[in-house]
């Protein structure tokens, strides 16, 4: 019997154990698309290659195992890098497949024609193409391995037209034995360091990263933080991990514990631009780290005890050696007080922003009218510039996982695919996407995906007419006269949910609390896809500052 190419990658991708590919089919890769399906490998077909590489870059985050994406060659594989860099910075696994020409074509300008191994291989852990059709299951298996060991990554497979359509006699074609990644615990002299300093921490800090998440940490942080009683402070997709709602999240007073602290161990969290490269920590606090990948520690920050290993594993080392609490009352010490009360006095300010009525509305009226309405187990996609960052103060979590956003590499176009992943992944849990309206359109057409997957999601387009900052209709109309058309203004009032409509989906306009409360309790009661167009306040014409990124 003989298999050909695409039967081989078909049949080595499910005894990898991969239940979901995304993608986009054309020439040379709809025979592997058949053969995927034929494996009873569920394909879900994207309208463009970057939101399909996001689905799988954040399939790959949810589940540990990485994403599968299946392209065309040549500019499908361009598009797709969007989705390859996305998990390398962001460390998620990834595997990407792209098809390409013939190899007895290569170098006579053959159809789409292009350098693929070559240009994924500086942003990616693997990158090859096998050099026999026999050989594809063990390329497969090694980008696979690379993928997940370690610091998780981004792995890419060339897959040439004539190995697709190509065959072989199956018993030329080895098995796949796919292997788990090892876990190493932390040097035991590293974990008394680390006891020793935070048994004299005064004020210690607990930050709490999405690696923390991607591990599945959230047993062993949540012992550690119930144990020692100190403050912990989640980086936006860290948050969960350790319930919004513990005590000791000190999210609130953000500024006041980084500090104040005296000591920070940093769990799965990177010093970079979200922690604002260590410059707002307490310049005489000693610093403990924890992560997977050794070169990471002392990033930005001198270390004083560094704990490469896997997190749960750490964790566990750290909490098991801790005697007890930082301190005999930890509730009652000036530090945890004062972190308390200012948590308290930035809720009260957050709170009069909630009951601001005036029309249009503003961020936090919308994300408040919102929020009220939630499931308790609700998945949030939250993408855009203000969109995001403001949503990051305003929606609290429980449990890992459950909010996405564009992380590390803060790129923009990743909320429908995100959103597409986190259904399948989720399938009984109300996956909803709050995303500006510049962000939206990176990836709308997305919505007639989402409709033909039959994946019921709510996108609620936060609509200001521009990127950051918008025009209403007055002032475009002023500025557009006078050839001052700022370079950040959309069209104003653009109805995103007639486009919705055309695709399949519900569209509602929203314009006042009120309206935006009525359809997010019938979106979330509504078994299909729901897009809500809200519109809010523009912000009008504005300079905008970016110091933010290196303060």
């Amino acid at each position: 019997m003989a298999l050909t190419g695409a039967q081989i990658i078909a049949r080595a991708l499910k005894q990898h154990g991969v239940t979901v590919v995304f993608g986009i089919v054309g020439i040379p890769v709809v025979d592997v698309a058949e053969a995927i399906q034929a494996e009873g490998i569920r394909f879900i077909a994207f309208r463009n290659e970057q939101s399909c590489s996001y689905a799988a870059s954040a399939w790959g985050y949810l589940h540990q195992q990485p994403g599968v994406c299946l392209v065309v060659s040549g500019p499908g594989v361009v598009h797709a890098l969007a989705g390859v860099v996305n998990s390398q910075v962001n460390t998620w696994p990834l595997v990407l497949i792209g098809g390409s020409s013939e190899t007895r074509l290569e170098g006579a300008g053959a159809f789409q024609e292009c350098l693929q191994v070559e240009m994924c291989r500086p942003y990616a852990k693997f990158s090859a193409r096998p050099q026999a059709i026999e050989l594809i299951p063990a390329v497969l298996q090694t980008a696979f391995r690379h993928a997940t060991a370690g610091r998780p990554g981004a792995a890419y497979i060339d897959l040439p037209a004539d190995y697709i359509q190509g065959s072989v006699a199956a018993d030329l074609v080895p098995a796949v034995r796919p292997a788990g990644p090892a876990y190493a615990q932390a040097d035991p002299a590293g974990i008394a360091r680390a006891v020793e300093l935070l048994r004299g921490a005064q004020s210690p800090l607990i930050i709490v990263g999405k690696g923390a998440a991607y591990a599945r940490a959230e047993g062993a942080v949540r012992a550690l933080v119930d144990k020692y009683q100190a403050p912990f402070l989640p980086t936006p997709m860290g948050k969960g991990v350790v319930a919004d709602s513990h005590a000791r999240n000190a999210s609130s007073a953000r500024s006041s514990a980084l500090r104040d602290a005296d000591v920070v161990l940093l769990l799965g969290a990177r010093v970079n631009w979200i922690l604002h490269f260590g410059r707002r920590f307490n310049a005489q606090a000693k610093i403990i780290q924890v992560d997977v990948h050794p070169e990471e520690i002392g990033t930005n920050v001198h270390v004083d005890v560094a704990l490469p290993g896997h997190l749960p594993l750490v964790v566990e080392q750290l909490t098991a050696a801790l005697p007890g609490a930082f301190a005999a009352a930890p509730e009652a010490t000036a530090y945890v007080r004062g972190l308390r009360e200012q948590a308290q006095a930035n809720a009260a300010k957050q709170a009069l922003k909630y009951r601001e009525d005036a029309q249009p509305m503003t961020y936090h009226r919308a994300f408040f009218e919102i929020k009220q309405r939630l499931p308790a187990d609700v998945v949030l996609v939250s993408e855009g510039a203000n969109t995001m960052d403001i949503a990051r103060t305003v929606f609290d979590f429980e449990s890992p996982r459950r909010r996405l956003d564009c992380a590390t590499f803060a790129n923009m176009g990743v909320g429908m695919g995100f959103a597409v992943a986190a259904q399948l992944t989720y399938p009984k849990a109300r996956v909803v996407a709050v995303v500006g309206d510049s962000a939206f359109g990176f990836s709308a057409m997305e919505i007639e995906t989402a409709v033909r997957a039959r994946l019921p999601l709510v996108v609620v387009v936060i609509n200001n007419n521009g990127i950051y900052f918008g025009l209403d209709s007055e002032e475009y109309g002023v500025l557009e006269a006078q050839g001052r058309l700022p370079s950040t203004a959309l069209l104003p009032d653009i109805r995103y949910e007639l486009v919705a409509e055309a695709c399949g989906a519900r569209g509602v306009l929203v314009r006042t609390p009120r309206e935006l409360a009525a359809a997010t309790e019938q979106a979330l009661a509504h078994d299909g896809v729901t897009l809500i167009n809200c519109l809010i306040r523009p912000g009008g014409y504005q300079k905008l500052d970016f110091a933010w990124m290196s303060k």
